[in-house]
């Protein structure tokens, strides 16, 4: 930007260099926005203005009536911001499957960000034949191994929105010590931190974990500082799905902090919350901590999704002693009586020394069955797992074991276990962000057999519509700062973000009178509504409501790339 500037002092001081430069102001625009309300990202009130777009990039921001121009896009009054940044997306693979990705942008979104733990790369033969089940349900070939090959193939394809991805820590540790309950050596933890050093010069944005999700919580917190520390030369970032949203979350935020400080880098908590009935109301607690550590110089910050109920794998609700080995072990212990015993007895433990989601929710009518891999439970989806007992006839725990067995352990669930005013609270925070946590889906095809978490279509839409309109817990210029400028700055995208001159073309139009979310835990598969353009990198991929079918997304490389 500096460069800019000195060049705009140039042509006011010399004649000749005005002159030569000239010729650029009389190359048409391809697009000129007008009668826009402009909310910039900032979190600054709105001002009136006209935003010139080209190749790709804001080329102006002010009076362009007499500019030329191959098309005029009119705002008639509706806002006009930046694109919105989901912190944490999971289309890593279903952008493979619907590369348009319709869930995400009729909600605005426009750049993901993605790797939650498990990434989609690196991979070995070894990690692809354990996860097989995954991308036969997909109709994938994972026909990379490294992050390089990875965003070959997503170029190559062509992506509706922008992607960043982390290097997960469970993959890299899936990749030297598989699914075991083992320790690395210290030739071990040399070799993990190579395969992060290559990740982030393949383009990677940082490390993260996901520390509820075997094999992850093998991992010991020296073995995550080491792997943050790799990632630190490179601009990294360490991002966690923490150990504990639970009873212990205060010991994770500090695992977390510890994490950022002595590995040197920013720490991002991923889907902040109070899980579980008896942390109802600890919100305030939680923000205390966060902001202690930020009083204290520690460099950390947190997004939410900002509904009352998570999504996750349903095999996440067994110990993590029972995971050892992958999910092949598993289900053999789970068909195993002695066994399974000893597992039942660990979930009704109140005292156990792990995450036991059992003792968060308030009981088995707060899960719904939500994706299924196995054809003969399809008709599950949707159901509360209260519902799946009563008709198999066995009580709850039972239930969700053989619902296990029978689907190789691929399900996935949401969760009814926050409470509002928690939520609210964190939304509120000056340094939280959004996630969508869900990958991108459609009402159509694969995607759309599926009966995802209501925050796949409608979280951005939903923040506007629930907490700018109607309960004015934000401000409307607030609530797309935490959208845009918000993220861009914790992510290091210093050309996205902000409307402004020189800045990447993700821009949003829409109404925010009308703007609304239709997806329901009932009926999840429905768009948002509202947005009446969507430009990435100054394409419009929703043009008058409609999708065009456009792929112009590009990959966010990390600070650390290095071309080939």
């Amino acid at each position: 930007m500096r460069r800019f500037a000195f060049a705009t002092l140039c042509l006011c001081l010399t004649p000749v260099l005005a002159q030569s430069a000239a010729s650029p102001v009389e190359t048409p625009f391809d697009i000129v926005i007008v009668n826009g309300h402009i909310i910039d990202g900032t979190g600054s009130p709105w001002y009136s203005g006209q935003v010139g777009i080209r190749d790709g990039h804001i080329a102006a921001i002010g009076n362009l009536e007499a500019a030329p121009r191959k098309q005029t896009i009119d705002a008639a009054g509706q806002v006009v911001a930046p694109g919105f940044i989901d912190m944490l997306g999971q289309s890593e693979l279903t952008m493979l499957v619907e590369p348009r990705l319709p869930s995400k942008i009729y909600q605005g979104i426009t750049t993901e960000v993605t790797g939650e733990g498990n990434s989609a790369a690196p991979l070995n033969p070894a990690m692809i034949a354990a996860d097989q089940a995954g991308y036969d349900h997909l109709k994938i070939n994972p026909d990379w191994t490294d992050f390089r090959g990875y965003f070959s193939r997503i170029e190559k394809q062509g992506m509706g929105i922008n992607l960043a991805s982390y290097v997960g820590a469970t993959s890299v540790r899936r990749m030297v010590l598989g699914d075991a309950d083992v320790q690395p050596t210290p030739a071990q933890l040399t070799q993990m931190q190579a395969i992060v050093t290559q990740a982030m010069k393949d383009g990677a944005v940082g490390v993260s974990t996901s520390l509820q999700y075997s094999p992850a919580p093998y991992a010991k917190t020296p073995e995550l500082i080491a792997l943050a520390t790799a990632s630190s030369p490179y601009g990294g970032i360490y991002a966690t799905h923490m150990r504990s949203e639970g009873d212990t979350i205060l010991d994770a935020i500090d695992e977390a902090v510890r994490i950022g400080k002595e590995g040197h880098v920013p720490v991002e908590i991923w889907h902040l919350k109070a899980a579980g009935k008896s942390n109802w109301g600890r919100m305030p607690e939680i923000v205390a901590r966060i902001n202690a550590a930020r009083n204290a110089g520690i460099d950390v910050a947190a997004d939410t999704y900002a509904y009352t109920a998570w999504f996750n794998t349903f095999s996440a609700f067994i110990p993590p002693w029972a995971h050892d080995g992958g999910d092949t072990k598993l289900i053999e212990r789970l068909k195993d009586p002695a066994t399974r015993a000893k597992i039942r007895a660990d979930m009704l433990d109140p005292k156990g020394d792990w995450d036991n989601e059992w003792q968060e929710i308030p009981g088995p009518e707060a899960i719904q069955i939500a994706v299924v891999q196995n054809p003969e439970l399809v008709p599950l989806q949707g159901k509360r797992l209260s519902e799946v007992a009563a008709m198999w006839k066995e009580d709850a725990i039972d239930a969700l074991c053989d619902i296990l067995i029978k689907d190789k352990a691929f399900t996935e669930v949401a969760v009814f276990a926050m409470s509002e005013p928690d939520v609210k609270l964190a939304l509120q925070q000056p340094w939280v962000s959004v996630d969508n946590d869900s990958e991108g889906a459609s009402p159509e095809g694969i995607l759309g057999a599926e009966h995802p978490h209501p925050r796949a279509y409608g979280t951005f839409p939903r923040i506007l519509r629930k907490y700018v309109r109607e309960e004015h817990a934000l401000t409307l210029e607030d609530a797309i700062r935490k959208f845009s400028a918000l993220p861009a700055q914790r992510m290091r995208f210093t050309d996205r973000g902000v409307l402004k001159e020189g800045m990447a073309a993700d821009i949003v139009i829409f109404d925010p009178a009308t703007i609304k979310d239709l997806s329901t835990f009932e009926q999840p598969n429905q768009l948002a509504q509202g947005m009446r353009y969507v430009l990435v990198n100054g394409v419009p991929v929703i043009a008058e409501g409609k999708m065009t079918g456009k792929l112009p997304g590009k990959v966010l490389r990390g600070a650390g790339y290095i071309k080939p």
